[in-house]
């Protein structure tokens, strides 16, 4: 990879990670009255530190090479399944959608022992959904 690509990219990190804090953030994550910490705390942090790193990228770039193609497509793959599988949990619910997605991408890296894949497929969004909906009391998609 050239150094004008690291600084491109990082460039594109830090204007992320700065709307993040400043207008992404700000907007889009509710405020509640009670509570230890705010919601928006874990996000502004990552955001800060999204800008960091992408300032470094950009002022000194890297020497790595090239990534293979082969594995760039594959994990653009991976981004689209986790796009569409988050799209349609907003149409058909968590509940639905979670197992079908974690068995796409369990069975996509190369997972094959039934073990491991029901745990994945069934043990793991019960817990999730468990956890989130009914110990934390919030709602998912």
């Amino acid at each position: 990879m050239n150094t004008m690509a690291d600084r491109v990219s990082g460039l594109f990190f830090m204007a992320l990670g700065l709307a993040m804090y400043f207008w992404i953030n700000p907007n889009y994550i509710e405020t509640v009255d009670g509570g230890n910490i705010s919601p928006a705390t874990l996000p502004n942090i990552i955001s800060i530190i999204l800008a960091i790193a992408g300032a470094f990228i950009a002022i000194k770039p890297t020497d790595h090479q090239l990534r293979n193609p082969v594995l760039m497509a594959k994990t653009g793959l991976y981004v689209t399944l986790l796009t569409a599988g988050i799209w349609a949990m907003s149409w058909f619910g968590f509940e639905y959608v979670a197992p079908v997605l974690a068995l796409a991408l369990m069975w996509l890296i190369g997972e094959r022992r039934p073990l491991w894949l029901s745990l994945g497929v069934v043990a793991m969004p019960a817990i999730i959904w468990f956890l989130v909906t009914q110990l934390l009391g919030r709602a998912l998609p």
